[in-house]
This record gives structure tokens, sequence and C-alpha cells, in this order.
């Protein structure tokens, strides 16, 4: 599996728009295809993607991952109403390309996620030695924040976001945070990592993982987290 990322997290209330966005999500009322309640549960699917139960953090509690396929799967997660990020459900889709020899990297996505509970939505993508990683927030809820410091607020790939820049120690991480909150759309990947290049943050790197989950810090009493939609395409 990628490596984790334990952040140092800032604190940031929850918006009114995630509450109006967002809402309760439902388990498949019939049994899936795959489901696991195991720390490091994975799943390959016909198509090509990873499935990752994750659960990676400390004083996590308990969390079933299900999946029918890429594109429809789904999590319900218990996790303590503590600090520190608990896990990363996700859906990897592995690129190995040089960013150079890119011409196109999208996704679409489309959740049903909770308005309870602490957690974001988000892509996580890496080069293929784990040097950089470069997460993309589509919603976020409660007491959550990306590490590092504010470099200001971006339009790129279809979307507006404001950008951190940080060290965890073992990789540098660039977060970019949509600055409202959605739970369906496309996002044109391509330009993004481009312009990380372009700021001088890295170079010509090759493309590995394109992840896109759910980082949960805490969803008491049991919540539900659900992938309608998703999927990575490249050139």
């Amino acid at each position: 599996m990628a490596p984790s990322t334990t952040l140092t997290r800032l604190f940031l209330a929850p918006t009114a728009a995630v509450a109006a966005l967002i809402g309760f999500a439902a388990a498949p009322a019939q049994a899936a295809v795959w489901t696991s309640s195991e720390q490091w549960g994975n799943y390959t699917t016909d198509d090509g993607y990873i499935l990752y139960n994750n659960i990676w953090g400390s004083g996590a509690g308990t969390q079933t991952i299900w999946a029918d396929s890429s594109s429809s799967w789904g999590v319900t997660a218990d996790h303590p109403d503590t600090g520190g990020i608990k896990s990363y459900p996700n859906a990897k889709k592995i690129v190995d390309k040089p960013l150079s020899s890119l011409s196109s990297l999208t996704s679409d996505y489309n959740v049903t996620v909770p308005s309870a509970g602490a957690y974001n939505t988000s892509y996580d993508i890496w080069d293929t030695d784990y040097d950089y990683e470069v997460m993309l927030w589509v919603n976020y809820n409660g007491a959550v924040g990306p590490l590092g410091t504010p470099q200001g607020t971006v339009s790129l790939g279809g979307h507006t976001w404001d950008v951190y820049k940080g060290d965890n120690g073992a990789n540098e991480v660039f977060s970019f945070l949509r600055t409202s909150d959605s739970s369906s759309g496309t996002v044109d990947i391509l330009p993004i990592l481009k312009w990380i290049d372009t700021e001088g943050w890295w170079g010509d790197e090759t493309i590995g993982d394109v992840q896109f989950g759910y980082e949960i810090t805490s969803s008491s009493g049991g919540l539900d987290f659900v992938t309608n939609g998703f999927d990575v395409t490249s050139s």
C-alpha cells in the first residue's frame, strides 16, 4: 500500500456550505462484491483500481469497507471523537508516467458524506518515490486542517483552491483546499501538477498513485461515507 501521512493539523470551523451540500449516507442494501473490516484490507477491481481500508492512525475505532466496483464503494466508520487522523480508506489508480510525458490527467468524483464527524474527502497524489504528496480536498467537515503554511489562492483544474505547503518529515506536502465544498465534479489534475512545477516546488516527477477517499479524524457512533462515482483517466 502507498504510505499514509501523519499531518500536524490546523483547526478550521465547519462551514454552512458543508451542511447544505452533504448529508448522511446509507450503506448498500444488498451484499457487496467485497467487504473487509481488516486494518489493511485491500481489493483489486477488474479495471485495475486498488481499494484499501487503510486504518492507520492511533486511537482508531472500527471501520468496514465495501465495494461493488471502483466507482461504487464506501465505508462505515466508528472512530472516537479525538484528535488525529484515524484512517484514509481510498481507491487508487496507478499512473506511473513522468509529468513531462502526460498530455492529460483527469478524474470524476461523486460522493455522499455525513454532516457530522471530522474528515476531508480528498485526492492523495504521489510521485513514485513518495517524496512528494499532493492533496486535493473537495470537501471537509469538523476540526481538520492542512499541513503547512498558506501560499495563496489559485484557480486551476476547474476549481478554486486555497494552497498550503508543508513538510511532515518524510515527504513534502502540497495541499489544495477547494474554497467551497463539493459532492461531485471533475478535476483536471494535470494543470495543478504543472503549476507546482512552475512554482519550483518539484521537478519532472514520475506520477505514481492517484488515490481518492476519506481522511477520517472522528466519526463517533458510526458514519457512512459513500462513493457513487469515481474514475481516473490519463494519457
